[in-house]
């Protein structure tokens, strides 16, 4: 047996399942979703409106509810459900958007997932594991020459890119301080994208400064994961993925991202069953997913299905998707990435999408070689929008909204439970609103181009009108914060 075949052996603890399990049945009834699904038709006006004050009171929707929103073909109400939709965006998570870069470790996999280009088989993909130092310079990039606070570190499953791997790292990136005009840049908040881990794993990479745990579920119907998921592979045993939030939980880890690769299968159970999991977690292990995100498929190298898929999802129904989870789910964090183009962005920032990257680079190294444009040989698939940080800065701005950097409410232990009371409440928006502003004037004065500064600027005045207007007592102390980060002082929060 080889390290790797004895790595492999070890991973899954069948009875880390078995507790969670409902008389031998998991979470997911792909029978009952369909008959849902089915059962459904267009509903009146009158029934989508009661159901849109579900939404607007920030509770989680019914998957019968559900059923219904997706049957909505009236163009008169689907107008009514985007509106809401960007509603429970501003009354949750007010006009910010959080921004984050993506940092890819490593590409080997022991996996073979058919849509993949990082899969085991596949021999014309370039192979490499960043060091320590790689690491370091990479980092060194995305906070002192564009000017990130939090990345997402994604790695693969692989002993090479394994939790000790994992932990190293994220010291690594956590030890960096790059001279920027005032003061340093550093990252922030570290999330990780990675495969499942046992709970004893998960206890550590909570320990080692971990902010949000990703695990997509990829597709949720079964017997679709199973034909994309060779058995025998690690990532064959669905349930070892499906639960993989439970044990996050379990091992205290708080905030989790959940989601699903839009384009494996029909886009309408996904949705459904993105609410079971998302109920399932709020009942069984007491708050829901901290983050939803948005992948849909693109084309890898070497995968045929990547190219060929009889789900591939139009531009109009992932709009739809994205407006459906934001109703459904209305107090979770939304993320859409640099897969889709700009203006696809755009659009899906008014549907309710509170979180973006910028600046990205997903082939391993990427950042600190100059130049280096998109190669399908050494990236998980390709992008849609390559701008950079600067200019979706800008962008933003001129659509109204502040970026934020904020990290305060983590590190303030503002996570788990205690953040998703604030934000069904409404309150996390309107507190976050200070500290958005604070981490905002430290980018603009740190980083932006003319341009882009002025935009910034623009919309930063309206911010500071707003916030004096709605807390004019408690607007002296923050207007001091404000001042301290106009002459250099950085990170500061309330």
């Amino acid at each position: 047996m080889t390290a790797e075949t004895a790595w492999i052996a070890d991973r899954i603890k069948q009875n880390q399942i078995d507790r969670y399990l409902d008389q031998g049945h998991d979470l997911i009834d792909d029978a009952a979703i369909w008959k849902k699904i089915e059962a459904a038709r267009e509903p009146d006006a009158s029934v989508v409106r009661a159901i849109l004050a579900r939404s607007l009171a920030v509770q989680t929707l019914t998957p019968e509810e559900l059923a219904l929103l997706i049957r909505v073909q009236d163009p008169e109400m689907l107008r009514e459900m985007e509106t809401a939709a960007f509603q429970i965006k501003k009354k949750v998570y007010d006009n910010r958007i959080v921004t984050f870069a993506p940092l890819y470790m490593g590409n080997y996999c022991v996996n073979n997932c058919a849509y993949c280009g990082f899969k085991h088989e596949n021999l014309r993909a370039k192979r490499r594991v960043l060091s320590q130092d790689e690491i370091r310079r990479e980092t060194e990039i995305l906070t002192g020459k564009i000017g990130h606070k939090r990345i997402i570190a994604v790695y693969g499953e692989h002993p090479l890119t394994g939790i000790d791997y994992i932990l190293e790292s994220m010291k690594t990136i956590y030890g960096v301080k790059t001279p920027t005009k005032h003061g340093f840049g550093n990252i922030r908040r570290i999330n990780v994208n990675a495969a499942p881990m046992s709970v004893e794993e998960l206890v550590r990479l909570r320990d080692g400064g971990l902010g949000t745990y990703q695990v997509f579920q990829e597709t949720y119907h079964h017997e679709t994961y199973a034909k994309l998921h060779p058995k025998g592979t690690l990532k064959s045993d669905y349930r070892w993925r499906l639960y993989a939030m439970h044990r996050a939980m379990e091992a205290g880890i708080d905030d989790v991202g959940i989601g699903v690769l839009f384009g494996l299968y029909d886009w309408r159970f996904e949705v459904m069953a993105l609410l079971d999991h998302a109920i399932h977690l709020e009942t069984k292990m007491g708050i829901g997913p901290h983050t939803v995100s948005f992948p849909r498929m693109e084309p890898a190298l070497n995968s045929e299905y990547a190219e060929h898929s009889p789900y591939k999802v139009s531009d109009e129904d992932f709009k739809k998707i994205i407006l459906l989870i934001r109703l459904a789910i209305p107090y979770t964090g939304m993320i859409i990435t640099a897969r889709e183009t700009a203006r696809m962005r755009r659009e899906a920032i008014s549907l309710g999408i509170t979180q973006t990257d910028a600046s990205t680079k997903i082939g391993i190294g990427s950042y600190s070689e100059e130049g280096q444009g998109q190669e399908s040989e050494r990236q998980q698939f390709m992008l849609g929008d390559t701008r950079s940080l600067n200019e979706l800065v800008r962008d933003l701005a001129e659509m109204g909204h502040i970026t934020s950097f904020c990290t305060a409410g983590y590190r303030c232990g503002r996570t788990g439970k205690c953040i998703m009371d604030l934000l069904r409440s409404g309150q996390e928006g309107k507190f976050c609103k200070l500290n958005a502003v604070l981490t905002f004037q430290e980018w603009l004065d740190d980083f932006a181009t003319p341009a882009t500064r002025k935009a910034g600027l623009r919309v930063l005045e309206k911010e500071l009108e707003e916030i004096k207007a709605k807390n004019p007592q408690g607007f002296p102390v923050f207007y001091q914060f404000l001042e301290r980060v106009r002459k250099g002082e950085r990170d500061l929060f309330l």
